[in-house]
């Protein structure tokens, strides 16, 4: 399937915007950042049983290397996001990209967990960088239509890392060890820094950055712009439609192993199907954006998303077979494809004046929310998806209402004006 791509030509976003096109390379290289952090959080997870012994190390302090590289990513998103509108995306990019390779170097050769944790703490401040960044170099570059197909097409790089990591760590542990996988992580670390110094440029020019602290400066506080109700709500149906995504991910080796029956290939296979849905989904995304309005197809999205969480729950608790689940499964994780760059197009749009601020706040949420529902699927033992169904449908349903609230606001504010 071919995306055409290379036909892609948006214009800036506005008059104090630098005169450059969101090229092919500059969404392969904002791709290539959406998905260095969430490569290194699931890649090395079906390590974690060998690098207990290797490092002579309890499963909490491994464990401990996940947490404080999710900490990072947290942390670095509130920090580069705020400093990418102050300074300019370039500069703090540059930072971020460059400790982000310093860090994975420490982190192939730490000699015990402790310096692996501190390696990867760090590790997820600068990766950070990349995510919350080029979400605002599209904003910066694009809006409306525009941004939701740049979002829709960068999501075919970046979408699918959290899908396809942990399949390519199981198939790779074996070979390559925990330190193999975390070479991996390097090299994409590298690629992201030299890729920002070769493909990326300044899109938040100094005379912008200057224009947008007068405006701020005359209406207030910098940020109160984030409590936009179109931002705020846009940003809720993003966040919990990856909370959909994010539970199915923690919870499918269960289901597909332990309910369905299928081997470690069945289970890639069915897993990569899932993951191929997401990636064609996300190319149709693009193209309905041409026809329709950014608002309708995210609407027909998240409406797919919450009608495959409503039947998986029923086939969950009507006690249907197990390998029917597969089938909502699959329309559920492929649908997301109409909701992720959609949802995010219209939330950082809302506020072009604090893209960065807005995709620091974006980006945190996304990743505090994954953190709480991943442990939340596993409640009821490994022998029931009771808790998986209650998770994705809980978090679809807060995406629907946070759609609907933002939509009829929206929609009363047009027809006064």
């Amino acid at each position: 399937m071919t995306t055409n791509t290379a036909s892609l030509r948006v214009p800036a976003a506005d008059s104090s915007s630098p005169s450059r096109d969101i090229t092919t390379p500059l969404l392969l290289v904002l791709g290539l950042l959406s998905a260095v952090a969430p490569f290194a959080t699931d890649l090395y997870l079906p390590a974690f049983p060998q690098m207990t012994t290797d490092l002579t190390a309890s499963a909490t302090a491994v464990q401990l290397t996940l947490t404080a590289f999710l900490v990072g990513v947290t942390a670095g998103q509130l920090v580069f996001g705020p400093l990418s509108d102050r300074f300019g995306r370039v500069p703090p990019l540059v930072f971020g990209a460059a400790l982000c390779v310093v860090a994975s170097v420490v982190a192939v050769f730490a000699p015990n967990v402790g310096v692996l944790i501190a390696a990867r703490l760090f590790q997820g401040l600068g990766g950070a960088a990349g995510m919350v960044i080029g979400r605002a170099v599209i904003s910066d570059l694009a809006t409306g239509k525009s941004a939701a197909r740049a979002f829709s097409l960068m999501m075919l790089v970046g979408g699918v890392a959290p899908v396809v990591a942990p399949l390519l760590g199981g198939l790779l542990t074996g070979p390559l060890g925990w330190r193999g996988l975390l070479m991996i992580v390097l090299g994409l670390s590298v690629a992201m820094f030299v890729s920002v110094l070769v493909v990326v440029r300044e899109t938040h020019l100094r005379t912008r950055r200057d224009a947008l602290r007068a405006e701020r400066a005359a209406s207030g506080s910098p940020l109160r712009a984030l409590r936009s109700r179109a931002f705020l709500g846009y940003t809720m149906v993003f966040a919990f439609g990856f909370a959909v995504m994010m539970a199915y991910i923690s919870a499918s080796p269960f289901v597909y192993q332990n309910m369905l029956g299928l081997d470690t290939v069945g289970y890639g296979l069915l897993f990569g199907l899932n993951a191929l849905a997401l990636m064609a989904v996300s190319v149709l995304s693009s193209k309905l954006t041409a026809t329709r309005s950014v608002e309708s197809v995210l609407t027909l999205g998240l409406g797919l998303v919450t009608a495959s969480t409503i039947a998986f729950a029923v086939l969950v608790f009507s006690g249907a077979p197990a390998l029917w689940l597969a089938v909502p499964l699959l329309t559920a994780i492929g649908s997301l494809g109409l909701v992720f760059g959609n949802a995010t197009a219209l939330a950082l749009g809302a506020v072009p004046q604090v893209a960065g601020s807005a995709s620091a706040v974006l980006g945190a949420l996304q990743f505090g929310l994954a953190a709480l529902v991943s442990p939340l699927v596993g409640v009821g033992g490994e022998g029931t998806a009771a808790p998986l169904a209650i998770v994705m449908l809980a978090a679809a349903v807060v995406a629907v209402v946070a759609l609907a609230i933002t939509r009829g606001r929206s929609t009363r504010v047009a027809r006064a004006h």
